[in-house]
């Protein structure tokens, strides 16, 4: 292909596009640079596989450690799993990209973005979702786009398009839109509790930098001479389908009411339609056109019965406005809520219900030392606060193997944890590690909100000092022509077979987090803003309930949690502490059980279950690193005898030596005539040599300088 570049400018920040130049092999690629940040974006399409009846779409986001000149970590020294950030930025390109591929396709599809070059001044990660939809177009690949994403930041009160790494950790908003020519399409956000108007003219200002961008691909596609490929639908004989429908429909409509409040009835009842139509099936004479149909196509019997419940299911809540489990559109399913339901070994848990949905959650406080550390291309070294989701087969009923964290369970995860941080105290406030998890037990719907929920009961349990609680509504969305109706806590059925899944976390004040995806190609702004809205009181409703089971963090933490104590020294005594090969930090954890953590300011936190242990780990630390000066008076204890004199501890870990001409005010023949190992004694500091050894003396010792010096080795 002939070498194509473009610039795109919108305010104030440019955007290129270079086509023909890198991966010649791929179906479609392009480089796309802001900055110094540059992402090569791949598309390529393989020939369907047999029996397949979904999309088998793969997004892929890579990062290259070169591409901030840096080598990786680890053994090998090469790039291996990929981070957590490179996981979510994956499902970043795929969730709006998924549902603009026509329905039918069945095409092995595969999107690569690679980081190849990195500004600390620019996220790849908008860059590589606009890149996929040009990927994918210059690969001709059937696509109802262009399709563009843009980040909004907030600062001060004003905002800005795609903001860099220090504008985001400044502001009070992190948001991704991603939109088509049909409205937008995806949204996901951290918000530092804006409030809903706020977030409703964010997301429009960054919609309208998204049309700018789609109509900046249109242009560059036709300067290129390329359009977007339609293909027809391969031709299907409708006479199964039919058959299906005819024998589903009658039934299927009875089911959805008469098991309206009971999931696993409702579920067995469809099953044994779908199994009787299947026995009808085979019984036809193999000559039938039904069952031969049926033969070629095994799945057609399972795909046609789901295109009839979620038509019967939609037509319900369009025509009629009650839900399949008859609630209204804006009722919420029964909420329950509990703290401390695990023994206090735990150091917090909480357990949500909604409906079917079950989660527990539990937090885990540890010392700084427990902080993740990050090696990827992202500014930030580590992590203070880490929550991790959990969804095992048994809370849908269901068996399969249980394997490593997949990339929902990896992204239900990071939206809890980017609702739940803008309340987490600061690091100043409360230096713990907090690690929360949520052990997802029954699941029917929205089991990320309730995540949300769930660690809110779990943090306060834990006497973590939250700034609000947090928590989460999902909304749902049935479009049936020009008509839409807006669904107030979706149940799993309505999030399968309707057209949105918009969570939205906040406090009783604003947001905290939002994630909108989509099945259409898009929508109107008033759309959802009006989701948003509604989602509101939903949100107030359930803190209620949650209100209900605790209403503040404990003042006191569960006696297994370890107890922090903060100091500030010097950074020049760092050294000093820590000791040659870390002899002297290694003999305080040994002598006090405690752990030691340093930062390079010169901050230590010492930890221990035991809070007298941590106590004494500070003394001797405040011992080694007090700076001295001739005429300091201590009570101290003989260490050492030698001929010349005796060695005296007098603060931890510090010890001086006493001359025996120092020991008493006459002529002491033998050190052992005054002094004995063991020996509580009160000594001066006479001097501190060159060399840092120190001299002390018993002598010239005013009472009154004995008197403060046994107080404050009392009061330790």
């Amino acid at each position: 292909m002939q070498e194509f570049e473009k610039s795109i400018s919108f305010d104030g920040r440019d955007i290129r596009l270079k086509v023909g130049m890198l991966a010649p092999q791929a179906g479609g690629a392009v480089l796309i640079q802001s900055g110094d940040t540059a992402v090569l974006v791949a598309a390529t399409r393989a020939k369907g596989r047999e029996g397949i009846d979904f999309l088998p779409l793969l997004v892929d986001y890579e990062e290259r450690m070169y591409a901030a000149g840096r080598i990786p970590g680890g053994f090998l020294r090469r790039e291996g799993r990929p981070p957590e950030r490179a996981t979510l930025t994956s499902r970043l390109i795929d969730r709006p990209l998924r549902p603009l591929f026509p329905s039918w396709l069945r095409d092995d599809i595969q999107v690569v973005a690679t980081t190849m070059s990195m500004d600390e001044n620019v996220p790849p990660d908008v860059l590589a979702v606009t890149g996929a939809s040009i990927a994918v177009m210059l690969a001709k690949i059937p696509f109802n786009g262009p399709m563009a994403a843009v980040r909004v930041g907030l600062v001060g009160d004003d905002f800005v398009i795609n903001p860099t790494y220090k504008e985001i950790e400044s502001g009070d908003l992190d948001l991704v839109v991603a939109g088509t020519p049909d409205g937008v399409i995806m949204v996901e956000a951290g918000a530092n509790q804006l409030p809903e108007q706020d977030m409703i003219e964010a997301i429009d200002f960054g919609y309208e930098a998204v049309r700018d961008l789609i109509q900046a691909q249109r242009d560059f596609m036709a300067e290129m001479g390329i359009e977007l490929v339609t293909e027809e639908a391969p031709p299907v004989d409708p006479t199964l389908e039919n058959f299906i429908r005819d024998r589903a429909t009658a039934p299927v409509k009875e089911i959805l009411g008469r098991f309206e409040k009971d999931k696993a009835l409702r579920e067995a009842a469809l099953d044994e339609v779908k199994g009787s139509i299947s026995k009808e099936i085979q019984a036809l004479p193999d000559e039938d056109p039904v069952k031969v149909a049926a033969t070629a196509n095994g799945k057609v019997l399972s795909n046609t019965f789901k295109e009839v419940t979620k038509t019967l299911m939609r037509r319900q809540v369009i025509d009629d406005g009650m839900r399949v489990d008859g609630r209204k559109l804006d009722e919420i399913r029964p909420i329950s809520c509990k703290v401390s339901v695990l023994p206090r070994r735990v150091h917090g848990s909480g357990l949500f219900n909604r409906g079917l949905t079950q989660v527990l959650s539990t937090v885990t406080l540890g010392s700084p030392g427990d902080a993740q550390m990050l090696d990827d291309l992202h500014p930030d070294d580590d992590k203070r606060y880490l929550h991790h989701y959990n969804f095992p087969p048994y809370s849908v009923g269901e068996t399969r193997p249980m394997r490593t964290p997949g990339r929902r369970e990896v992204g239900h995860g990071a939206l809890a944890e980017r609702a739940l941080l803008p309340v987490l105290p600061s690091k100043e406030q409360f230096p713990y590690v907090i690690r929360v998890v949520s052990e997802v037990l029954s699941s029917n719907g929205s089991t990320s909100m309730g995540s949300v929920s769930g660690s809110t009961l779990a943090l306060m349990d834990a006497g973590v000092p939250i700034v609000k609680p947090v928590s989460g509504a999902a909304m749902g969305l049935i479009k049936e022509g020009d008509e839409i109706r807006i669904l107030t806590d979706i149940q799993g059925l309505e999030d399968f077979l309707g057209d949105m899944d918009f969570k939205v976390a906040g406090t009783d004040t604003g947001i905290t987090a939002l994630q909108l995806d989509m099945k259409i190609s898009g929508l109107p702004m008033e759309v959802i803003a009006e989701a948003i809205n509604k989602a509101q009181p939903a949100r107030l409703h359930i803190l209620s309930k949650m209100m209900e089971a605790i209403n503040t963090p404990r003042t006191e933490m569960s006696p297994y949690a370890p107890r922090l104590l903060t100091i500030k020294i010097d950074p020049e005594f760092i050294g000093m502490v820590i000791g040659p090969g870390g002899k002297n930090i290694k003999g305080i954890t040994e002598e006090t059980g405690a752990k030691i953590d340093i930062d390079d300011d010169g901050t230590i936190t010492i930890s221990a279950v035991d809070g007298e242990k941590a106590k004494h780990a500070r003394s001797i630390i405040e011992g080694m690193t007090r700076k001295l000066s001739a005429g300091d008076v201590f009570v101290g204890k003989v260490t050492r005898i030698i001929p010349i004199g005796a060695f005296v501890e007098f603060l931890p870990g510090k010890e001086g030596m006493v001359h025996i001409s120092q020991l008493a005010d006459h002529r002491v023949g033998k050190v052992e005539d005054e002094v004995a190992l063991g020996d509580e004694v009160i000594v001066k500091i006479r001097e501190i040599d060159n060399r840092g050894r120190v001299n002390l003396t018993r002598l010239g010792i005013h009472p009154d300088e004995a008197t403060a010096a046994r107080e404050t080795a009392d009061s330790k």
